[in-house]
């Protein structure tokens, strides 16, 4: 685990809440100057804490308005399984990410696509078809009350 100093979290939370900053902007925010800014936001990347940076784009102005929620138990658990598993889910664009659970399912995904028929096209394909799935619960956003992407530090 890395180290943080109190500069470090100032500048991690400023760019979990908005990536796009200048250096110079960014420094401003967190009360340093922009060299020390520059060599602390490369450490961080290097070592990983900044695994990435990305846009966030609006699901319903892009198409992609139904979000679902699906829990799947496979029939057989074995490592190698789940990887398989794991590896097929990976490469479905729709399906934005894949928690392994204990207890109750193996899999927890959370998945956005345009609409019902879509859901159950993408459903078809990836759950219905394979030999080593159980049992899927599919639970579908109404109302999206609450969406962050920052962890705190």
């Amino acid at each position: 685990m890395t180290i943080l100093d109190e500069l470090d979290k100032r500048i991690l939370q400023q760019m979990q809440q908005d990536a796009s900053l200048t250096n110079h902007e960014l420094a401003q925010r967190v009360h340093a100057s922009a060299p020390t800014c520059m060599r602390r936001v490369k450490r961080l990347m290097e070592e990983g804490v900044i695994a990435r940076q990305v846009v966030i784009l609006s699901p319903e102005k892009v198409g992609a308005g139904l979000t679902a929620i699906v829990e799947i138990t496979l029939d057989q658990q074995a490592t190698e399984r789940l990887t398989e598993f794991e590896q097929r889910i990976a490469a479905e664009p729709a399906v934005q990410q894949c928690y392994r659970v204990s207890p109750g399912p193996d899999f927890v995904l959370i998945i956005q696509v345009a609409d019902m028929t879509a859901y159950h096209a993408l459903a078809h394909r990836l759950f219905a078809t394979q030999s080593n799935i159980r049992n899927v619960r599919s639970f579908f956003s109404i109302l999206r009350s609450k969406f962050e992407t920052g962890i705190a530090v």
